[in-house]
């Protein structure tokens, strides 16, 4: 039989980006072990609906720490304690009967809050459309076998492509900088062939867009990497300035 444990939920419960905002606190008794935070946050929201109360609002989509769409810090830390995690899957074994979580939405200038847990992101798809992606010309697509690439070199690239774009990169900057993104985005093109010829530009514009959009600079905190998800190294930052030169 699966273990059991009761916690006590601080959530940040806010209605709207005009109205203000204040932690309420909710009690979850004998619940499994092998449910996922955001599973919890379901039985909340059951028992709420249950009291015609109104349901805590938070981002989900695939729950397997692909999409990106979760995220918010638990007890202080973006997608909570456990490391390469995204917070869909933060599962309550991770926690001991009676502790207090506090969750609360990432706060960043750049990620208005709408409800709750739930903040636009839309900041980051307004970068991607600033410059993140390749436009030049190449007529029909070459045969996949025709432009030779290492395995070293497809690995590097592969490995900055798996960000997810989830935002707590920004939400642990103490300048609520989106560096590690930007950083990622451009690497994953700039390593291959066919990114290469606009990579300089791609640097120069999405670092401009960024500070456009209200996202701080980076001071070597080192903090967007230790809570990444994908544990993308903050090396990519440096990489990016020098390709911006």
């Amino acid at each position: 039989m699966s273990r059991k444990l009761s916690l006590t939920l601080r959530i940040w419960r806010q209605a709207s980006s005009n109205s203000s905002g204040a932690f309420h606190v909710y009690r979850l008794e004998q619940i499994s072990v092998d449910m996922s935070l955001l599973e919890a946050l379901d039985r909340l929201n059951e028992q709420l609906i249950a009291q015609a109360k109104r349901p805590v609002f938070f981002d989900h989509d695939c729950r397997e720490g692909i999409c990106g769409s979760c995220g918010f810090l638990v007890n202080g830390q973006a997608h909570g304690p456990q490391t390469g995690t995204t917070v869909c899957q933060l599962y309550l074994r991770q926690f001991a009967d009676g502790d207090t979580l506090t969750l609360e939405p990432w706060r960043a200038r750049a990620f208005p809050l709408i409800q709750d847990l739930v903040v636009d992101r839309g900041a980051f798809d307004r970068l991607i459309a600033a410059g993140g992606y390749c436009s030049v010309n190449t007529g029909q697509a070459p045969d996949g076998n025709d432009m030779l690439i290492g395995k070293g070199q497809a690995s590097s690239a592969f490995e900055t492509a798996t960000c997810i774009g989830c935002g707590a990169c920004v939400a642990s900057c103490r300048n609520a900088s989106a560096s590690l993104f930007v950083a990622a985005k451009l690497a994953h093109l700039g390593q291959l062939p066919q990114g290469q010829p606009e990579s300089k530009r791609r640097a120069k514009t999405l670092q401009e867009r960024m500070l456009e959009e209200g996202f701080g600079s980076c001071s070597s905190n080192l903090e967007c990497e230790a809570v990444c998800p994908k544990q993308i190294s903050a090396d990519w930052i440096s990489w990016m300035h020098r390709e911006a030169r």
